[in-house]
Formats: C-alpha cells, structure tokens, sequence
C-alpha cells in the first residue's frame, strides 16, 4: 500500500538540485521543456496523438526541472491504468519507433558534448536521464529522487 502521492508535500528540494535547476533553465532548459508542451499540444489536438501528448507533456515536465527528481513506472503511485498496461507498451513501441530513438540520440549527443567539460557534467547526467525518459515514455511518472526509501514499502 502506498501513502499519498509525494508530489503533495510541501519539502523543498535540496540547494544543490534547486541552483542546478535554474542554471539548466537558463542554459536551455527552459527552451526544450517548451518545445516539449508545444509538441503535447499539438498532439492533443490531433485525434492520433492524443495517446502521446501525456508522454510529450511528461518529458517537458522532466525537461524544465530534471535534477532531483527522476522517472518511476506510473503504475506505482496512480495503480494500473490504461498506460502502464498492454496498451502502455504498444505505445511505448509505437513512440520508440517514431520519436523516442532519435529524442535519445539527441539526448546522449548532447551529453556526451557536456560531459567533456567538468563544468558541463551534471547537466550529461540530466541530458543521460532524460535521454532514458525520452526513448521509453508511457507509463512512467516523475517523482523527487528521495520518494523511493519513503514510499515504497
């Protein structure tokens, strides 16, 4: 049995993740995250992409705020819906085969062009986590780093 949901709480992030947030929003972060709402919209208003604006929406999410946080199978803290089940996969396979492989590959390009700089390492860290995020998005949730030993029992 899992207690409420830990995005409720009121705990601030630590001063560490809260700075390398807002550099990532000033370095960048800010201009994917909104590439990435553009993207969920758009596909909100098609009739055949409405089963990926949440995935789309997710990875903006992750995007704009990707240090103390990290991706978890939805299913653990909302049960079983329609995205983390049969469907959810087929999803995920549809997304991997049109998005998801080269969003990653982008990802990991890019981190691999920061992480030649010690100043540019944390931000290969999120660039390797939401290249993850991105290549495999249905039925996963973000959470903060530290709901694992809180949360699950």
């Amino acid at each position: 049995m899992l207690r409420d949901h830990p995005i409720a709480e009121n705990d601030a992030l630590d001063p560490v993740s809260f700075v390398l947030n807002i550099l990532w929003l000033v370095a960048g972060g800010a201009i994917a995250a909104l590439g990435w709402f553009v993207a969920a919209l758009i596909m909100a208003v098609t009739i055949i992409g409405i089963p990926f604006a949440r995935a789309a929406f997710d990875n903006g999410v992750y995007t704009l705020w990707p240090f103390g946080v990290r991706a978890v199978d939805r299913d653990r803290f909302y049960g079983e819906d329609i995205g983390t089940g049969p469907l959810g996969f087929l999803g995920n396979i549809v997304w991997f085969i049109f998005a998801g492989w080269w969003l990653a590959l982008g990802h990991f390009f890019a981190a691999l062009a920061l992480g030649i700089t010690i100043i540019g390492l944390p931000f290969a860290w999120a660039h390797f986590k939401l290249a993850g995020f991105a290549l495999w998005p249905i039925g996963r949730a973000v959470v903060r780093s530290d709901i694992r030993r809180r949360y699950y029992y």
